[in-house]
């Protein structure tokens, strides 16, 4: 299996706290530590536990932090592939609070691959059983539709109504009013829609609802569930699993993120 994300990278610090500060508090961390996050990085990291080989291609400065990243994701055993932009690196950081939930602040926009890049193997993503596109412009996402099996997340519906390919799975939270998907809102419409209400599970059209994975014990925090869920289906739904099935499956990926503090992907079985 060979897999391939389209996406970006975001440079966070995670906080421990006893709970998110109200209005006016402060609150105090004994400790902190930071990541090569994001979407992009989260879903890359989870396809590494599953897949042979996977692709990562993103946008990066050219500059002390881009290439910090750079180095930690390919440690990861991550094929990085970035086109280069103009510092700032996004950054950001995480309050994660007693009961493992966790509160995202983002710094600078999020900056996704150029399609028009030649310097970008663009032509490698044809070989690629799953891909992930999480961010990049119009460009960039028709070229994913290169791979065999292409999932997106609805937080870039108006890339993906511009680009107007047809998507296998469309992926959002109902939780998160910039994820919400209407029927109609894409022309071709995706084959597969899914909405996720974590420990809630979810509902798929078509296929109705679903469940959500045990959760483990003890639970480190929730961050980066939702795009190891995503990378969890596109992966199933590469290895020709029925959507019932793929689902399960995605669900368990999204469940072991929670296993381990920060950016955190398990290995999961078919």
């Amino acid at each position: 299996m060979r897999a391939a994300v389209v996406g970006h990278v975001e440079l966070i610090e995670f906080l421990p706290v006893e709970h998110v500060p109200r209005p006016g508090e402060i609150v105090s961390a004994e400790e902190s530590w930071t990541e090569a996050a994001g979407g992009g990085s989260v879903a890359a990291q989870q396809f590494a536990q599953l897949a042979d080989s996977v692709l990562f291609f993103t946008a990066l400065p050219a500059d002390e932090l881009g290439h910090a990243a750079k180095a930690e994701l390919e440690a990861r055993g991550i094929e990085v592939h970035a086109t280069s932009v103009d510092p700032p690196q996004r950054r950001g950081f995480t309050y994660v609070d007693e009961v493992g939930e966790r509160t995202i602040t983002t710094i600078g926009p999020k900056i996704g691959p150029r399609g028009h890049d030649d310097s970008l193997p663009w032509h490698e993503l044809a070989r690629c059983d799953a891909v992930y596109f999480c961010a990049g412009d119009v460009d960039a996402l028709r070229a994913a539709r290169r791979g065999r099996v292409l999932v997106a997340t609805a937080r870039e519906l108006a890339t993906l109504r511009r680009g107007a390919v047809e998507l296998d799975a469309l992926v959002g939270s109902g939780k998160d009013e910039a994820e919400l998907y209407q029927p109609g809102d894409l022309d071709p419409a995706p084959r597969l829609v899914v909405t996720t209400s974590g420990a809630l599970g979810g509902w798929a059209q078509p296929g109705g609802p679903f469940t959500a994975a045990p959760p483990p014990v003890p639970r480190a925090d929730s961050y980066g569930a939702g795009d190891c869920f995503v990378s969890g289906l596109a992966f199933a739904l590469a290895a020709g699993l029925e959507t019932p099935d793929a689902l399960a499956f995605a669900a368990r990926c999204g469940a072991g993120a929670l296993a381990g503090p920060g950016v955190h992907a398990e290995h999961v079985l078919l």
